[in-house]
């Protein structure tokens, strides 16, 4: 165990309990995450990464995030917030970890859309998110470690404006989770759980959709069944709308990795990470399409569908 760990099992009353376990859950690049066995009870102590201030996570928000997202029932309990450190204790779900493929299959875009209903239906979450904002933040936070930029970096940014333009401001900003990796889903059988809410805040709910597009890799047909869950309809503005924050979504994430990559610890290959989401971006702003769902993405949306 690290200090941190013995640090949190002290603070909170646990280096006394007899059935005292803690085991490291794996899976994260960012943050420490522990399960604890303590008194019959089962937590989860999440200890925040090294300098993740620098990955514009606010700890504050992250952990009101957490707590209205639970009263929709799609995020663990908030058990302890040691504000000092940032670190959050929640409730152990119980569940199985789900793979990209499987939430991408048909049948499982609709339990997907459901979770993301009770999200955007939660209870106002502070602060708000901006994917484009969120690139600039890190390319600023990025450059004074000297991280290498792709080829055709300042292209991948002009052409960012673009879609920003073309997106224009969201028709309204919802709570949203704003990083929908596979490993942020448990299915316990009966609904599925969203997990790690250090990105959240009021934003598009169609980030939130091209975010999880983008990270289960849906093919053309998957989107549409994906957006049709959860508007009862496919509207060709909302099918572009989609594209184009996919575009956004692996852009961001590739500068996050840059950030990652000049602050983090952890042992991750961020470069090579950084590499695969700036070539998808670059492969989807060379997509022929990409003109059509620009003109597209102005025509009107159901925001308020759900």
């Amino acid at each position: 165990m690290s200090t941190l760990i013995d640090d949190v099992v002290a603070r909170m009353g646990w280096a006394s309990v007899p059935d005292l376990s803690i085991v490291a859950l794996r899976g994260g690049i960012t943050n420490l995450t522990y399960r604890v066995d303590a008194g019959g009870e089962t937590y989860v102590v999440r200890i925040p990464g090294q300098d993740s201030a620098f990955l514009g996570i606010d700890r504050e928000r992250e952990h009101a995030c957490t707590a209205a997202a639970h009263q929709s029932g799609v995020a663990p309990a908030v058990v302890a917030f040691l504000r000092d450190t940032g670190i959050i204790i929640t409730r152990f779900v119980r569940g199985r970890s789900i793979t990209e493929q499987e939430l991408g299959r048909p049948e499982m875009l609709p339990r997907v859309v459901e979770a993301l209903g009770r999200t955007h239906g939660s209870p106002p979450f502070p602060g708000t998110f901006s994917p484009f904002e969120a690139v600039r933040h890190y390319l600023a936070a990025a450059i004074p470690y000297g991280v290498p930029l792709p080829e055709r970096f300042e292209w991948m940014l002009a052409q960012a404006d673009l879609l920003e333009g073309a997106l224009g401001a969201p028709g309204a900003l919802r709570p949203c989770h704003n990083d929908l990796l596979a490993g942020n889903f448990l299915d316990d059988g009966e609904r599925l759980w969203i997990l790690d809410w250090e990105y959240a805040g009021m934003g598009d709910p169609f980030f939130d959709l091209g975010n999880f597009a983008a990270n289960q890799h849906l093919s053309d047909a998957a989107e549409r069944t994906l957006l049709h869950a959860y508007f009862g309809s496919v509207p060709a503005g909302a099918v572009a709308r989609v594209k184009l924050m996919r575009i956004i979504s692996d852009l961001r994430e590739a500068t996050w990795a840059l950030v990652q990559g000049a602050i983090s610890s952890l042992d991750h290959d961020f470069r090579a990470y950084a590499r695969t989401h700036f070539d998808r971006c670059t492969a989807a702003l060379e997509d022929p399409r990409l003109p059509a769902w620009l003109a597209a993405a102005a025509a009107p949306v159901p925001h308020d569908a759900r």
